[in-house]
């Protein structure tokens, strides 16, 4: 078996726990605020994925969301993971959350999985081989923007950004058929490169927010930078701007609408 076939059955194990998960509400604690919460399924999960990626490619190292967040591993190899990408959703009980991972080398993801375990949809990719949902090949869509939808992130976590991030919403409205926030970075990656979604952004994110959802676009065939234009670098927070290729003009739209 490949490595991605064994890192796409580790996380399938582990959206076992997210699915078998009960009480949430009594096991959660707030982080920095009331809008960003952590569980004990969060560190469960973040624990045995650490576990059993690491059993994979021992000589890697390992980022993850949860705990002490630690200096950047010296190592070619770095796992970098998210174990509930939405843990509000989860914790509410909505049913739309993700387990994202990603394993990057030098700098650059080679291998990504984006797992829903609610729908028991698993994303993945490996650098050149293309995108996959449940083993089966996506790609994105040829809607351009007018009959498009639009996904974005509101960047609940830095307050400092809520009038930047309306004004790009506000264009997106006036500019595509419909627009979402679903609250899975992850997830809306995986959306506009399964051809769900046209455009997608957001204008900070954390590593493992998009590290694997950003790999899983590119290889759909989609494109991926942040607001500003410049590559992606995901092994650092950064902003993004996702879209096939009949939307990418809205990048400079969405810049501008925020100035």
């Amino acid at each position: 078996m490949n490595l991605l076939e064994q890192m796409k059955d580790v996380v399938r194990q582990a959206g076992e726990l997210i699915r078998c998960a009960h009480h949430i509400e009594e096991d959660t604690r707030e982080k920095s605020g009331p809008s960003d919460l952590v569980t004990k399924y969060d560190v469960a999960v973040q624990t045995y994925l650490r576990r059993a990626l690491l059993r994979l490619l021992p000589e890697a190292g390992f980022l993850g969301e949860e705990g002490e967040q630690e200096a950047l591993p010296d190592t070619p190899w770095i796992f970098v993971v998210d174990p509930i990408d939405g843990t509000t959703n989860f914790v509410r009980n909505l049913g739309y959350s993700s387990i994202s991972v990603a394993l990057i080398h030098n700098g650059m993801a080679e291998y990504g999985v984006v797992y829903n375990p609610f729908r028991d949809e698993m994303y993945a990719a490996r650098r050149g081989e293309g995108a996959t949902l449940n083993g089966q090949p996506i790609h994105v869509s040829s809607y351009p923007a007018d009959h498009g939808l639009a996904l974005f992130g509101s960047t609940i976590y830095d307050r400092e950004l809520t009038d930047r991030s309306f004004a790009m919403m506000r264009l997106l409205y006036d500019r595509c058929a419909d627009f979402r926030r679903l609250a899975s970075a992850a997830l809306d990656l995986c959306h506009v490169a399964a051809g769900r979604a046209e455009v997608y952004f957001e204008c900070r994110l954390r590593p493992w927010d998009v590290a694997a959802g950003c790999l899983i676009l590119q290889e759909a065939g989609g494109t991926v930078s942040t607001l500003e234009g410049q590559a992606v670098d995901v092994l650092h927070n950064t902003s993004i701007f996702a879209s096939n290729a009949l939307c990418i003009s809205l990048r400079e739209e969405l810049v501008e609408a925020a100035r």
